[in-house]
């Protein structure tokens, strides 16, 4: 039964790491939100690690200036871990067999940026041997990337995906993320490649670095944070100010919750609070 909290301090002492999805959590893509600041300046004065894991196709160093930007000083985290970096350090240790890739991206050049010191040419659509699926442009909609599914998938290209979302926050509301484009894609039986959660390497990847052993993932996506943590035995926190604040915004909790819980296939996070506090 997930137990509701009103602050994280009444729990940090049982875990040796606190890991933080972005997102929906510490920040809504423009700033961050009220209390989540003072609420991580509190834990890591108290002692306690803090990291990032977070469903972004950039590597962790953008990542780092983005929360940075937002108030979120560097020195508060062990360590920030994207899905962006996991997959950029598999294709340079020669874990996937591809080199030319067709981009997709949230904002013209986040490829280029991220491709970075790796042996790979980002190409044009029919020159392709995979698709790298980063983002998507906050206005996007499915069907106006119809075309570039067809395509792929007649030329039986795989898609590389590091931001499996399918929707992420934003100041005005949630905009459809990548992990939408991924998922039209196998519907199809495409082939598609995820990094990042719910997907278990990058949890163990952030494990293994850490060296720790009782973790608490704290995030708003029932599929993706709570599902992953819960699938390499982490306790969970759902934020319900995130992804889902339309749902929790004037109604019970434990209806909304268990809501949500059968219509997403999901089992029920360890604990749940309005927002970080």
């Amino acid at each position: 039964m997930t137990q509701c909290i009103n602050s994280l301090a009444q729990i940090a002492q049982k875990y040796d790491a606190i890991v933080f999805d972005q997102w929906g959590v510490l920040h809504d893509g423009s700033c961050a939100y009220a209390g989540a600041i003072d609420c991580l300046v509190g834990l890591a004065k108290a002692g306690h690690s803090l990291s990032v894991l977070s469903n972004s196709g950039k590597r962790a160093a953008p990542n780092a200036k983005r929360i940075a930007d937002m108030g979120f000083s560097n020195g508060l985290f062990n360590q920030i871990m994207t899905s962006g970096e996991a997959l950029w350090h598999d294709i340079d240790q020669g874990k996937i067999a591809q080199s030319n890739f067709f981009a997709i991206e949230r904002e013209q050049g986040d490829a280029l940026a991220w491709a970075e010191g790796l042996p790979i040419e980002l190409t044009e659509l029919h020159n392709a041997q995979a698709v790298l699926l980063m983002g998507l442009p906050d206005a996007a909609k499915l069907a106006d990337w119809q075309p570039v599914l067809d395509q792929a998938f007649a030329a039986d290209l795989p898609i590389y995906c590091s931001n499996p979302d399918q929707h992420s926050p934003r100041a005005d509301g949630l905009v459809i993320s990548a992990g939408a484009l991924a998922r039209a894609y196998s519907q199809r039986s495409g082939r598609v490649i995820y990094y990042g959660k719910p997907h278990r390497p990058v949890f163990q990847a952030l494990s293994t670095s850490l060296q720790a052993q009782r973790f608490l993932m704290v995030g708003d996506s029932l599929e993706h944070d709570i599902a992953g943590a819960q699938a390499v035995g982490w306790d969970s926190v759902l934020i319900q100010k995130g992804l889902y604040a339309s749902a929790f915004s004037n109604a019970d909790h434990d209806v909304v919750l268990k809501t949500l819980l059968k219509d997403l296939a999901c089992q029920p996070p360890t604990y749940s609070i309005k927002q970080l506090q």
